[in-house]
């Protein structure tokens, strides 16, 4: 059985750092699993934190780092400038964990994007359905409001089930409307299934407490401005990646649209960023809580990372002990 550990949990709460020690432990390779990592030129504002003397590799499965001695995929799979899907992503990443997994090594899937942590280890079955450019032009100029309804009148209890921010997403809208019409039209088919490989992952996350937390994400926010993200998007838009694109609606991107504009001052655009990671912050522990299979730990306890590191050598001596 193959094996993956998944290393994940809400932003800032040194996932990275972890699974680079994790991998030279265990013999690993990093595989990032966040969605803003994807876009080329996305480095600061989406904290890669590629050191300088990293090494930037070729390889038929794209591009990869080596950071300390270790190969991280995953960053610069695609072009700011291109949509770029959860199929996309799973398709691509699939590919890289078995070819590692073919070399003997252990693959550490890292990120907090939970949706591309499920498409990759259960599979998402609307990941198939493709996109709809048509009905996507159609849907352009509607509020989130008038979305929502449209897709109540389609799919009243998908409608029913999104939180807050889904309702006010336009993106996450359009998709819902796209996916219900899509079902419509295929009603013939039945439901749609995936079938993924079974896999052995063992899954940590990682979070702090509130109080704690919230320092650390502001300090972040700072960070990321002196390592130079307002002249990272300065150089992005000279390339003529557009603010309506999917890739500048990143957290830590689409903030800064109004101060470029000169409408908003730079000491409010930092506050309503760092609002705007809190606010994402939240929603990715949210999601972290519906999935059982994670076992938490907090980096600022005492006995952190030795019982981590104590939980995945049992974990990963087991299964090979079985298969001999």
């Amino acid at each position: 059985m193959n094996k993956i550990l998944i290393i994940t949990g809400p932003t800032a709460t040194g996932k990275t750092s972890l699974a680079l020690k994790l991998a030279c432990l265990f013999g690993g390779e990093i595989v990032s699993a966040d969605s803003r990592q994807v876009y080329i030129g996305f480095d600061i504002g989406t904290g890669k934190d590629i050191p300088r003397r990293a090494l930037r590799k070729e390889s038929p499965l794209g591009v990869f780092y080596e950071i300390k001695g270790v190969k991280v995929w995953g960053y610069d799979l695609v072009s700011p400038k291109e949509e770029f899907s959860v199929a996309q992503y799973a398709e691509k990443i699939n590919r890289i964990i078995k070819e590692i997994q073919g070399r003997g090594k252990l693959p550490i899937l890292v990120g907090g994007t939970g949706f591309y942590i499920k498409a990759v280890i259960d599979g998402v079955a609307t990941a198939i359905i493709p996109r709809n450019p048509g009905l996507r032009q159609s849907l352009a100029d509607k509020t989130p409001d008038q979305l929502f309804e449209n897709l109540a009148q389609i799919d009243a209890s998908k409608a029913a089930s999104l939180n807050s921010s889904d309702k006010k997403n336009p993106r996450r809208l359009v998709r819902a409307i796209e996916v219900a019409m899509w079902k419509l039209d295929n009603a013939d088919r039945g439901d749609l299934k995936t079938a993924k490989e079974s896999c052995d992952a063992l899954f940590i996350g990682l979070n702090l407490d509130n109080d704690r937390y919230e320092k650390i994400l502001r300090k972040r926010v700072i960070e990321r401005l002196r390592k130079g993200l307002l002249r990272e998007i300065k150089v992005l838009l000279k390339k003529g990646v557009s603010w309506d694109s999917q890739a500048m609606s990143s957290l830590g991107y689409k903030q800064w649209r109004g101060f470029f504009a000169k409408e908003k001052g730079k000491k409010e655009t930092i506050e309503s960023w760092y609002l705007a990671e809190k606010k994402y912050a939240k929603r990715q522990i949210t999601w972290f809580k519906k999935e059982k299979r994670i076992v938490w730990f907090n980096p600022e306890s005492t006995d952190y990372p030795e019982s981590v590191e104590k939980l995945i050598q049992k974990w990963y001596k087991k299964g090979y002990a079985e298969k001999n």
